[in-house]
């Protein structure tokens, strides 16, 4: 079960991607503890019944509400006459910056040991795959930019997760899923040198972040810890209700991470002067039947059903591009807010394909733990903007690095010829 790769370094022995039980709150309070795992098994509860509810609610209400919950949140925001791309930096970032990487680094202390050390977001893999990503000839003009400029074709690897900080039972997350894209060939200097060939592409399966800002994020990490994430949301000081039932809209029991859209929710540069965020779409409208509901589906439901899809076809992801035009009402600086379509529509510049395969042996799963993904891996061209983009350069990289230190395994920039063992 060994991974080829020419490093000549064993991977780690213990198997920490297993699921297990949401950790119990520990706020201190008896009282607020209670509340929030009773919360936690309220929504544990629905997950069972929700491929029944919420089809009929994304049809007729989502949509509608989403704009409703974004008009609100943007009365809210004072429009502080930025332009298109620009961006503003407040004196606290570096502040929030340090309470966010101290909240990971104590929950990774208390979640994992030695030797197993996982992610502090984005956590569980659902499988790490094999993929191309090719830029189409017919984009528009104004898309042509980076790597966009031409049709090309670059090879990927894909790895698809669950939300974090915690590896549950796929019925047992908050219905969230996420997918990271490393491509490789890239040509050109890159913003961060420990890649040198590599661009890093992110998304999660919400079109808005779960949080505007890092003095926000600062406070949900704080909560995080804590595991009573609700009260980030729900508190008397700093109450992000919104933020909440945006999310929410999204939130749902998955299917297959194959079958979800994905989206950047941070914005890029696409070229000078210009701001895009970016989308991942399925193809088709086929949806994997989830086992045994009402009843407990296998713990590892989502990583089953993507490798059957896999075993028998090929699948083809739309990637989506959607500029910048309103700086206040598409803003840079708040990740909250959803950027919307009647100003500037998604378009499709490429393919993501990932072709048959099969990816879920112990050694390609070992694998996933190897890699380090970081938004600041790309070009200028395509340089991550917001407070929280810059935060996460930093970010990203110590708490790859103390994954990395406490299992013993060092950072590899792949190639794409890596071979397994299965």
């Amino acid at each position: 079960m060994a991974l080829r790769t020419g490093t000549n370094r064993s991977m780690p022995a213990p198997n920490s991607n297993v699921s297990r039980p949401v950790p119990r709150a520990n706020t201190g309070s008896a009282l607020l503890n209670l509340i929030s795992d009773t919360f936690t098994r309220v929504l544990h509860f629905e997950r069972r019944f929700d491929p029944w509810i919420r089809p009929p609610f994304d049809v007729f209400l989502r949509d509608r509400t989403a704009s409703l919950i974004t008009q609100l949140i943007n009365k809210q925001r004072p429009n502080e006459g930025l332009k298109i791309a620009e961006e503003k930096i407040s004196s606290d970032e570096d502040e929030f910056l340090k309470s966010i990487i101290s909240s990971f680094q104590t929950q990774m202390g208390l979640l994992w040991k030695p030797g197993g050390f996982e992610r502090g977001g984005n956590t569980k893999t659902h499988g790490i795959v094999r993929g191309e990503f090719i830029i189409h000839d017919d984009i528009p003009q104004d898309f042509k930019h980076g790597i966009y400029a031409t049709g090309k074709a670059f090879r990927a690897w894909v790895r698809f997760s669950g939300p974090g900080p915690y590896i549950t039972p796929d019925i047992d997350d908050v219905g969230f899923m996420s997918i990271s894209i490393k491509l490789m060939g890239v040509p050109g200097p890159k913003l961060m040198e420990d890649e040198k060939h590599t661009i890093d592409m992110f998304g999660v399966s919400t079109p808005t972040f779960v949080t505007p800002d890092t003095r926000a994020n600062a406070q949900l990490q704080k909560q995080s810890v804590k595991n009573a994430q609700i009260y980030y949301f729900l508190n008397f000081t700093h109450p992000h209700i919104l933020d909440l039932i945006m999310q929410s809209l999204w939130i749902k029991t998955q299917s297959s991470p194959l079958e979800a859209p994905y989206f950047s929710c941070v914005p890029y540069l696409l070229g000078e002067g210009r701001a895009m965020q970016y989308s991942v779409w399925p193809k088709k409208k086929r949806r994997t039947p989830i086992p045994r509901l009402p009843f407990r589906p296998p713990d590892d439901y989502l990583r089953k059903a993507m490798a059957a899809t896999l075993a028998k076809e090929d699948v083809e992801l739309d990637f989506r591009i959607q500029l910048q035009t309103d700086p206040h009402l598409m803003p840079i600086e708040n990740n909250a807010v959803l950027w919307p379509e009647d100003l500037s529509p998604r378009v499709s510049v490429a393919t993501l394909r990932i072709p048959k395969q099969q990816f879920n042996s112990s050694a390609q799963m070992e694998f996933s733990k190897q890699l380090s993904f970081n938004p600041w891996h790309t070009i200028a061209e395509h340089r991550p903007l917001g407070n929280q983009s810059r935060a996460r350069r930093q970010m990203y990289l110590v708490l790859s690095e103390l994954r990395h230190s406490m299992n013993n395994v060092p950072h590899y920039e792949p190639t794409g010829d890596e071979v397994f063992d299965q």
